[in-house]
């Protein structure tokens, strides 16, 4: 897979942007499990352009992320060719375009998936984002609003059009958010539409090796972006890629194994993050490390109200010494 002069191993792994969850810290530990391309957390145009200091803080990107790109997202198009601007100054390898969040804050304003009900700026803004920079621009959506729109193959001509160097298509609806299961049909029915010459990524439900070989074998995309399966399992990429090799399932990461990966995401966290917030962006990813754990509840509480590095640090060695025979 080639995205503008990126070039991609086969079998191309993408980690998806998720606010709190793909900051450096967890981009860096997906890099080093073997995801392809990494994505930042989504920025808002308007916070970039109002100057606010938390989101700024999204941009930075070191090079060991590389290929990486820098997703933004909003509802106006002067403000989202501004945004576009700045990130490209924190040089990332391309920026990707969210017509996809279907959180109710961000869509009913009609920023994100809430951009599929108002096509004709969708694709105005995009064409703007890609004359706006130097580098590939890229695009996250859905099938559509509902299962009364599903717009996708629809306008992912038009959006290819504008000249976007790829797509990535989540396979629901923004109703849907993320219940149900995810159809790629219609992401299937696009990859093999002859003109559609930009590379398409699949996203939703890819959790295991399996899936991704079904994904890829049976629907025929260039790429698969994974999200909520790689939290509390970045070793998710060395696993599909693995399957996809051999066939076989790799064996679970022993708790001992577990138990370093959390500490060297934990250390990660704390070296890029003010105060005590790389303590509690930790905790959602603590409790998925050591979700599945016996007689588990005391030592979990501890762990995810702890605020204290040594103590933290005590009780994953607790840990790792107490489940040591799993």
């Amino acid at each position: 897979m080639k995205i503008g002069n990126i070039e991609i191993p086969e079998f191309p792994l993408l980690l998806a942007p998720m606010e709190d969850i793909t900051d450096r810290s967890f981009r860096q530990l997906c890099k080093e499990f073997g995801a392809d391309i990494l994505y930042t957390e989504f920025v808002a145009s308007e916070a970039l352009i109002r100057n606010i200091e938390k989101s700024f803080q999204k941009l930075n990107i070191e090079d060991t992320e590389r290929p990486v790109g820098i997703q933004i997202y909003g509802h106006r198009i002067d403000a989202m060719v501004e945004a576009a601007k700045i990130a490209e100054q924190y040089k990332p390898d391309l920026i990707d375009i969210n017509f996809g969040c279907p959180v109710k804050k961000i869509a009913m304003r009609g920023a994100g998936a809430g951009m599929l009900r108002d096509v004709p700026t969708m694709i105005k803004m995009t064409k703007a984002v890609v004359d706006a920079v130097k580098i590939p621009v890229t695009v996250k959506t859905r099938l559509g609003w509902d299962s009364e729109s599903l717009i996708i193959d629809q306008i992912a001509q038009e959006l290819q059009d504008t000249g976007i160097s790829a797509l990535t298509i989540h396979g629901r609806t923004r109703a849907q958010l993320y219940r149900g299961t995810s159809d790629w049909s219609l992401i299937k029915k696009i990859k093999e539409n002859p003109q559609i010459n930009i590379p398409i990524i699949g996203n939703g439900d890819i959790n295991d090796g399996k899936s991704a070989k079904n994904a890829f074998e049976n629907f025929n995309v260039d790429g698969i972006m994974i999200g909520r399966a790689a939290i509390g399992k970045p070793w998710i990429f060395k696993e599909i890629k693995h399957f996809l090799k051999t066939g076989k399932i790799m064996p679970e990461p022993s708790i001992s194994e577990k138990v370093e990966t959390a500490k060297n995401h934990f250390k990660k966290s704390l070296a890029i993050k003010d105060g005590k917030k790389g303590f509690y962006e930790m905790r959602r990813h603590f409790a998925l490390y050591f979700k599945n754990l016996p007689d588990f509840k005391s030592l979990r509480l501890k762990l995810l109200t702890s605020t204290d590095e040594n103590e933290i640090i005590d009780i994953l060695n607790t840990i790792r010494e107490q489940y040591k025979d799993l």
